[in-house]
């Protein structure tokens, strides 16, 4: 089973939204050989998502209400194929602990909409989901070529 780590910076909008929409399409293209999850770089292990953000994924058919916050551990580090990162500077900061093939960043990197209103969320979850669409094939190859 093939693991992939969608990675922010609190683990409570972005990286759970790409969680939700690449899982469902995972569901969508009947891939059952790929597990994907979400952590944060600073994460506060336990929050509960944006409200914001599980109101964008609901937009797109996926409910991500249930995700709770992690942060990222060696055990993470260790068991994950793929890291997904929302901007360079996570993708920069990953690269200290884990092999940079095994990280990608997702489209030219997310903005970060903590603290936006719905509309902001939205136009986040979608650029998300473009940039999943786009990039599906390189974030399920065996490696970044």
């Amino acid at each position: 089973m093939k693991r992939i780590m969608f990675v922010c910076h609190g683990n409570i909008c972005r990286s759970p939204m790409a969680e939700g929409l690449f899982r469902k399409m995972l569901e969508d293209k009947k891939i059952n050989s790929i597990e994907c999850s979400s952590a944060g770089l600073f994460a506060m292990t336990g929050d509960e998502p944006s409200i914001n953000a599980v109101k964008a994924c609901e937009r797109f058919a996926t409910d991500i209400s249930a995700h709770r916050a992690r942060r990222i551990t060696a055990y993470i580090l260790d068991e994950t194929d793929k890291f997904v990162c929302m901007t360079k500077e996570h993708a920069a900061s990953l690269s200290m602990y884990v092999p940079s093939e095994k990280i990608l960043v997702l489209g030219n990197g997310v903005p970060d909409p903590y603290g936006g209103n719905l509309e902001e969320y939205i136009i986040c979850a979608n650029s998300i989901k473009n940039a999943l669409e786009t990039q599906f094939e390189s974030i399920i190859a065996e490696d970044n070529q």
